[in-house]
């Protein structure tokens, strides 16, 4: 079965989202859309060209400080707990319905709760993507680790194999294509939830309070700019996990062919 090259794969998003962008600079201009409205395309780009430096002290403040702080934050704490509910199974039954309360909450409750809590600075942005990340990775590593198949499970007590032994050489590889899955859906729930969390109070830096910021002096250029730096950084830690993934679960069915 022929499969697309490299290129290929890349040509064609590049080549509709350029189509994308020239319909829109087209129709801003044909149907004279003001500015407050929705900006050109390249308005867009100068507004990113003439600020960056304070996209850049965004970026870091949100993305570097909140988000990665929280995400490495939130699925280290998943993965501890995922690995003591594994080896209690009556934790289960406990633990679980205590990770779905968290994972109910909504973010524009929690966000007010943790700038009380740590402060208005990026400390309480980690918190709230700690949170966010902690269930869709708590799930996944659990369903990762009950992923094998009962006669090889066999095999290693047949072998004499520990409880760590086995989690080693057999549960814990076998997890890896959904620790990685879960992965995936954290990085965009980071993003998300450090940003909105600057919605309710922050420094003056950070992506979330540029945009409520220039969203109320109407300088929705700015406010795209921000969105655009967000939407790249997103696809590129989403990018960097599944490149991660493919080197990493190479031996794995989903990854033959990509």
């Amino acid at each position: 079965m022929k499969t697309d090259s490299t290129f290929e794969k890349l040509a064609w998003p590049v080549g509709f989202g350029l189509l994308v962008l020239i319909l829109w600079e087209i129709g801003v201009r044909v149907f004279a859309i003001s500015p407050a409205i929705l900006p050109a395309p390249s308005a867009i780009l100068a507004a990113m060209a003439g600020s960056l430096p304070i996209l850049w002290e965004d970026w870091v403040q949100t993305v570097v400080k909140g988000a990665l702080n929280g995400l490495w934050m939130g699925s280290l704490a998943a993965l501890v707990v995922a690995l003591v509910i594994d080896r209690f199974d009556f934790l289960k039954r406990g633990l679980m319905p205590v990770a779905n309360f968290f994972a109910a909450l909504p973010i524009v409750g929690l966000a007010p709760i943790m700038v009380m809590w740590f402060g208005f600075d990026w400390q309480s942005k980690a918190a709230v993507v700690a949170v966010m990340v902690f269930f869709p990775m708590l799930v996944n590593i659990l369903g990762g680790l009950a992923a094998v198949d009962p006669m090889q499970r066999d095999l290693m007590r047949t072998y004499g194999a520990s409880h760590v032994q086995t989690l080693r050489k057999l549960r814990g590889p076998a997890a890896l294509p959904f620790v990685f899955n879960g992965l995936k859906i954290a990085t965009s729930l980071a993003l998300i939830g450090a940003i909105v969390a600057e919605y309710f109070g922050s420094p003056i830096r950070g992506m979330g309070f540029r945009i409520t910021t220039e969203m109320g002096r109407l300088a929705t250029d700015m406010v795209w700019a921000e969105i655009v730096v967000s939407a790249v950084t997103g696809t590129a830690l989403y990018g960097l996990v599944a490149g991660i993934e493919k080197r990493v679960t190479f031996w794995h069915p989903s990854q033959r062919g990509s």
